[in-house]
């Protein structure tokens, strides 16, 4: 099997895990379980069963914890030690709203450290030990650079935050399942949406840089190729 291949397989996988555990499985369970007589917060709470097996398939097959998991399991049992005491089935939604407030906080808190968040991300996903990775790393030295990792690790948290308080309003205005597929989908939407805005980003901050450099280079030949002045000629 080919790198690509593996690429591709790695990638389905990882789809298809999102898709059955943390997507359309919750939605099938919850409408499953309310069919067969359960209560909200029963069905919820069962529902949410799937993400955690998700997270702990994940954190088995990559054989280390990360932010993300962590913080997805904690609100996971947050809602439910909730959902159990109060018998709410909104403030067991409203769970799904800590692990991304969380994160936004960690990103906006990241600001005043060495590295910020995304950046730390970035390396991570692409591999710190490997020659990507390690050329990555290298282009920290650039202002430009760092002035990028942290526009976009800023512009993660306050995106993150906007969407915990959005996912708030939509489990206290709606009924509990249109606030849990909202929940369900939210999350992807918008980070498939700051993704993009990185990437084109990433792209227009690449062609300006490269046009600079061109403009640079053709005033430093311009300079090079000018005529002496009159009277500059040295004596013979």
């Amino acid at each position: 099997m080919t790198n690509g291949d593996q690429h591709n397989r790695t990638r389905f996988l990882n789809l298809a895990m999102i898709a059955v555990f943390d997507i359309a499985g919750p939605l099938v369970a919850y409408s499953l379980l309310r069919s067969a007589g359960q209560s909200a917060v029963t069905a919820l709470i069962l529902s949410g069963a799937l993400p955690a097996l998700g997270v702990a398939a994940s954190l088995i097959r990559h054989r280390r914890a990360d932010t993300i998991g962590i913080l997805v399991l904690a609100g996971i049992a947050v809602g439910t030690v909730v959902g159990l005491l109060s018998g709410d089935p909104r403030l067991v939604l409203v769970e799904g709203s800590v692990p991304t407030a969380v994160f936004g906080l960690l990103c906006l808190g990241s600001l005043w450290a060495r590295r910020p968040l995304i950046y730390r991300f970035a390396v991570e996903f692409i591999g710190a030990d490997t020659s990507k990775g390690r050329e990555f790393e290298s282009l920290w030295q650039y202002p430009g650079f760092r002035h990028a990792f942290r526009l976009y690790t800023v512009v993660w948290g306050v995106a993150y935050l906007a969407e915990a308080a959005a996912r708030i309003i939509i489990v206290e205005t709606t009924s509990t399942g249109t606030a849990l597929t909202v929940s369900k989908v939210m999350p992807y939407v918008v980070a498939a949406a700051i993704i993009a805005w990185m990437i084109a980003h990433g792209r227009h901050a690449r062609r300006e840089g490269e046009r600079l450099a061109a403009e640079a280079q053709a005033a430093a030949a311009a300079a090079g190729a000018a005529p002496e002045p009159a009277g500059s000629v040295s004596s013979r």
